[in-house]
């Protein structure tokens, strides 16, 4: 398990670089910290940058932090570039960043502006992304991971931005693995019921019985499940898949139980 109290270790270096966006919390810190464990030089790319620089001093030498905001192609392209200056190649790219809030306003309360906020940073993001990382992707034949929701695939009332945006996401992640192929691997990877709270949080403030007995499996899933899950698919492991969904949720697709 990897410790997300921010305390990392110096794990041997396999001289790969990847950019994790949404990178100082919840699942992408999770990612993140895994990548390092597997010796990985991990840039953390977020719009919190008092956050980012902090988490990226605790995480130790092999994290590096760049502020941006995904949704905005200027800065995009100015971190790719930060990026590029610093370590000169890029192997792996992790599309993370969110407006993470499932629970949109009602739809007759929906504004246009949040709208085009949550598809802006969810779906216009990888998007910029893939399209200023793709050559150096192809140049070191990469992998970019898009981190989706099961919400593209279950109804939930008040979430039709994030909803739609997930299923854009999932979308153009089957568009760039044709587009990039066979060059660079494209996956996405969809967490469902996921406590995505670091482990010493999770030991000090655990779930109740009920959180657990509303999932059909009985477990809820943590960020170490989805981190896996990642790495394993950046890895020439899993050299043969592109274009494919992978869904973390422990069986709840479809079976989702509302809490009154």
């Amino acid at each position: 398990m990897i410790d997300l109290s921010l305390e990392a270790g110096k794990p041997q270096s396999n001289g790969k670089v990847a950019l994790v966006t949404g990178a100082v919390r919840g699942i992408g810190l999770g990612i993140s910290a895994w990548l390092i464990a597997e010796g990985w030089q991990v840039v953390l790319a977020d719009i919190d940058r008092k956050r980012g620089a902090k988490v990226a001093r605790a995480l130790g030498s092999s994290a590096w932090f760049v502020g941006m905001d995904v949704a905005q192609e200027s800065q995009v392209a100015m971190g790719v570039a930060e990026v590029l200056g610093q370590f000169g190649r890029l192997d792996a790219l992790v599309c993370n960043a969110a407006v993470a809030d499932p629970r949109n306003p009602p739809l007759a309360e929906l504004k246009l502006s949040h709208w085009n906020q949550v598809l802006g940073v969810n779906l216009t993001g990888p998007l910029l992304l893939a399209k200023h990382c793709s050559a150096y992707l192809q140049a070191h034949r990469g992998a970019m991971v898009n981190i989706a929701s099961t919400r593209a695939h279950q109804s939930e009332p008040n979430s039709e931005a994030y909803a739609a945006s997930k299923g854009g996401l999932l979308g153009l992640t089957h568009a760039l693995a044709i587009s990039l192929g066979p060059d660079v691997r494209v996956n996405a990877v969809s967490p469902g019921w996921i406590d995505a709270r670091s482990p010493s949080e999770r030991q000090q403030a655990p779930l109740s019985a009920q959180n657990h007995v509303q999932h059909p499996a009985g477990r809820v899933g943590s960020v170490e499940d989805v981190a896996a899950l990642v790495a394993w698919l950046l890895s020439d492991r899993a050299g043969f898949v592109t274009g494919q969904e992978f869904i973390v949720d422990g069986g709840m697709t479809r079976k989702m139980i509302y809490l009154d």
